[in-house]
């Protein structure tokens, strides 16, 4: 087979040396040089045009971007277009055999090159975009069939499966595509279910991920089944991660459980303020594997699924965003404690973030050995603004409070006496 390929590569070589043959290839040269003098005439134009579309959309900037890119291909595919529609009509077809097949070669090029821009993974829009350049150039050259017998031969036995180079192609090729086409799905999929009011954030990841993974699954196996590969030697394949999974990945699968329950029950979902532990912050994703935790500094935590669901999580925002927080200051005995209660109130009232249709309380909790001891409780809507920020500033506003009406807060004093009889030494002072 090689050595036949071998042969019409060289009659397709000899042929070039005929007058009209070569005078193709001369056209064909002059036309690549043309779009190249095209290219460097328009591209800078054409790049500071892009730039003044300020009120366009994304998706319309970027496939300007792309087009922008292949301008050198688009301007060459487009004159041997016109090129080979004026020689069809002004000469014999022989004389424009090999301006066509090259146009129809560029054309194809030109059109994969575009397309696999939709592919989001590097490394699958590679693998697809050249698999379909080989595929479309052996197409066109006629080779499709000298090609797969080639491919074919090249294949080895697995038991009672055969698999040859060809059916592996043959797979990557309809799995990438299978996989563009539940990529879209997935993606347009998950604008619609997001974009549903009546569904809860968590149950909207639930859904986005249990879509995700049977339209992947179902790209996977309908690839598979679609050259010819037999599926029954599968099932022994996933019977044994089964067990796998069950002895070397229970963390993993305890995880993966965990945060499928956590979507289900609802107990958190993105945009939670919770608490686990010493870290405090608000949920911004929820994971497969991890809850994702960001804090007032800007530290982001990864906390797994499974110590959610074991551990003690103060969810502040669970059913609603009312939070209570509670103070603690003391007095002095001397004060009215009327009037400190009173003032205390007042002084919350007048904080920012403190609501007022959920008024300040202020109790006495006890009389300590310097101070009587006083609890301020009130309440605020916003817990993602912070604790210890509107604390800070209820505390603020009580001391400028208590200055203002003479109130004293005390401080710990001790005295010290010395009994009649007894004698005071330097040493003892040491």
């Amino acid at each position: 087979m090689i050595a036949g390929l071998w042969s019409q590569t060289l009659v397709f070589l000899g042929s070039l040396l005929r007058p009209w043959n070569a005078y193709q290839i001369l056209i064909v040269l002059a036309l690549l040089f043309a779009a190249h003098l095209l290219n460097i005439a328009l591209a800078p134009r054409i790049r500071h045009w892009m730039h003044t579309r300020e009120g366009w959309p994304k998706w319309r900037l970027r496939v300007m971007v792309v087009v922008q890119r292949r301008l050198r291909m688009i301007f060459f595919v487009t004159l041997i277009w016109i090129v080979v529609w004026i020689m069809r009509e002004v000469t014999w077809p022989s004389r424009s055999y090999i301006l066509g097949i090259v146009a129809n070669l560029a054309l194809a090029w030109l059109i994969v090159a575009l397309t696999t821009r939709l592919i989001q993974n590097p490394v699958l829009r590679t693998v697809v975009r050249y698999g379909a350049w080989v595929w479309i150039t052996l197409r066109i050259l006629g080779l499709t069939e000298e090609f797969a017998s080639l491919l074919d031969g090249v294949a080895f036995e697995l038991g009672s499966t055969r698999i040859s180079l060809l059916i592996v192609l043959q797979a990557c090729l309809i799995i990438g595509v299978l996989f563009i086409i539940a990529r879209f799905l997935a993606t347009q999929s998950s604008v619609r279910i997001q974009s549903n009011e009546d569904i809860s954030p968590s149950m909207q990841v639930l859904a986005t991920k249990a879509l995700q993974t049977v339209l992947y699954g179902a790209a996977f196996f309908v690839g598979l089944k679609t050259v010819g590969v037999d599926l029954t030697g599968l099932a022994v394949l996933s019977g044994a991660i089964g067990v796998g999974l069950g002895f070397g990945l229970q963390k993993v699968v305890s995880n993966l459980v965990s945060g499928v329950i956590l979507l289900l029950d609802k107990s958190i979902k993105p945009g939670d303020v919770i608490s686990l532990g010493e870290t405090f912050g608000w949920i911004t994703t929820l994971g497969a594997r991890y809850v994702s935790i960001t804090t007032r500094d800007g530290k982001e935590y990864l906390i797994p699924n499974e110590d959610l669901i074991t551990g003690q999580v103060v969810n502040w925002s669970h059913a609603n965003d009312f939070v209570r927080l509670d103070i603690y200051f003391g007095t002095a005995y001397g004060d009215d404690p009327h009037l400190v209660r009173r003032i205390a109130v007042e002084a919350a009232q007048g904080v920012e973030r403190v609501l007022v249709s959920r008024a300040p309380v202020c109790h006495i909790v006890g009389f300590g050995d310097s101070s009587v001891d006083y609890i301020l409780r009130f309440w605020i809507d916003d817990p993602r603004g912070g604790l210890t920020n509107i604390r800070g500033n209820v505390y603020l506003a009580l001391w400028d409070a208590f200055q203002e009406n003479g109130i004293s807060i005390p401080f710990p004093q001790r005295e010290v006496r010395v009994l009649e009889g007894s004698e005071l030494s330097t040493k003892a002072l040491d």
